[in-house]
C-alpha cells in the first residue's frame, strides 16, 4: 500500500470527554480503485486511529447504517467509490438533521419511534383460520406497493429533507413512505388507522414536495412520490366525509 496513490479525507470528529464542540481531522488513506469509502474509514479504524466511531454491518447496501455525509450529500458509504473523488480532500460528516452520539455515529431513537408511530406492519380486523390458506396476491397487487417496501431505513431521506431540518416533530419520508406500503397491500386492513394518524401536520401536510428524499434514496423507494399519493388519499377521504358524513349509505 505504501505506493498506492494518496487521498485525503477530512473527518468530523466529536468525543464528549474530550471536546466542547466538532473538530475535523485529517488522514491520508491509499486511494485504490475498488475501494469504497467505507474501506477507508475502516483503514483508519485499523491502521492510523482506532478511536474513531462510525456504524457500518453489511457492506453490501443492505442493512442501511453506514450513511453519512460525503462533500455535504448523504450517501451510503459502502456504495460510495473512494476514486470518485480523486484527488480530494474529501469531507466525511455524520447524517444532517441528527444528534451525533460520537464521532460519526447519530442518535437515531426519533426516527425510530416515529417509523413505530405508523404501525408499518399488516393490521388484520380478524385473521381468517388457517384451515383456509394463505392470503392470495396477484404480481399486480405485489407491484403496487413493492417499490416503497425496498426502504432499508438508512435515514437518508431525514437528512436531505429541509421539512425535518426545520421541524422536528414532522414525521418524515420513510416513515411515511412504509405507511404506504402497508396501505397498499391488498393483506392489510389497517389503512384507516393509519390515516388518522398520519393526516395532521406533522404528517403528509407538513411535505412541501421539495423532492431531496426521493434524489439520495440508494434503493429507488420514492417517498415524495409516495407522500403525495398519502396526500391524494387524504384528501378524498375528507371529500367524502362532507358527502357522506354520516359514513357510507346502507344497502
Amino acid at each position: 500500500m505504501e505506493n498506492d496513490p494518496k487521498i485525503t479525507l477530512e473527518v468530523f470528529r466529536y468525543r464528549p470527554e474530550q471536546e466542547d464542540k466538532p473538530v475535523y481531522q485529517t488522514y491520508e488513506v491509499p486511494l485504490k480503485k475498488d475501494w469504497v469509502i467505507l474501506d477507508a474509514l475502516n483503514y483508519i479504524k485499523d491502521h492510523i486511529d482506532g478511536t474513531l466511531s462510525f456504524r457500518w454491518s453489511c457492506r453490501m447496501g443492505v442493512c442501511g447504517s453506514c450513511g453519512m455525509m460525503v462533500n455535504g450529500n448523504p450517501a451510503l458509504t459502502c456504495a460510495t467509490f473512494l476514486n470518485k473523488f480523486a484527488p480530494g480532500p474529501l469531507r466525511i460528516e455524520p447524517l444532517d438533521n441528527f444528534p451525533v452520539i460520537r464521532d460519526l455515529v447519530i442518535e437515531m431513537t426519533d426516527f425510530m419511534n416515529k417509523l413505530k408511530s405508523v404501525k408499518p406492519w399488516i393490521i388484520r380486523e380478524e385473521e381468517k383460520p388457517v384451515e383456509e390458506g394463505e392470503y392470495l396476491q396477484t404480481p399486480s397487487e405485489l407491484a403496487d406497493f413493492k417499490t416503497y417496501s425496498m426502504c432499508i431505513n438508512c435515514m437518508l431521506c431525514y437528512s436531505a429533507c429541509p421539512v425535518y431540518g426545520l421541524e422536528p416533530n414532522f414525521i418524515g419520508p420513510a416513515a411515511l413512505a412504509l405507511a404506504q406500503r402497508y396501505n397498499l397491500d391488498n393483506r392489510d386492513q389497517g389503512q384507516q388507522v393509519r390515516m388518522d394518524e398520519l393526516s395532521t401536520d406533522e404528517g403528509i401536510w407538513h411535505c412541501t414536495f421539495v423532492g431531496e428524499c426521493s434524489v439520495v434514496c440508494p434503493k429507488g423507494v420514492d417517498p415524495a412520490g409516495a407522500i403525495q399519493r398519502y396526500k391524494i388519499q387524504g384528501a378524498t377521504e375528507w371529500w367524502k366525509s362532507l358527502v357522506l358524513p354520516y359514513g357510507k349509505p346502507k344497502k
